[in-house]
């Protein structure tokens, strides 16, 4: 049997996605360099990364990736940050990822595909895929 997570695990993590989705750079980064796990997933594989990706917030992404997150983890549905940046039309987020070593063809869809599908011929360029 497994033991039931820790109520006070659960808020702590709930805070730390929150201050993601937000932005809260500067707190983000203070709980990872607490000790937080920068790969930190929540119930559907989404990362601290994600979240901040897909919430359009450059900053706390560089943030993370410069405190080891891993710019390509995909989550539980095979969406990367670098797809989900595309998808949101979040050009200063591609461009953090990208500098952090995110790869465009990751993922399902991938950023490439992404861009492809929303016509995104300037994004098709900048990934070195016409």
């Amino acid at each position: 049997m497994s033991e039931a997570p820790d109520p006070e695990v659960i808020e702590l993590a709930t805070k730390v996605f929150d201050l993601a989705r937000q932005g809260e750079t500067e707190a983000l980064a203070a709980y990872i360099d607490a000790g937080v796990p920068a790969n930190l997933t929540n119930d559907r594989g989404d990362t601290l990364v994600m979240l901040a990706a897909y919430h359009g917030h450059a900053p706390a992404v560089e943030a993370l990736l410069a405190r080891g997150a891993e710019p390509d983890r995909a989550n539980d549905r095979g969406q990367t940050p670098l797809a989900g940046a595309v998808f949101k039309s979040e050009d200063a987020v591609i461009r953090v990822l990208l500098a952090g070593g995110a790869d465009p063809k990751a993922g399902t869809p991938s950023a490439v595909d992404t861009a492809r599908m929303f016509g995104k011929t300037d994004l098709l360029e900048l990934f070195g895929d016409q």
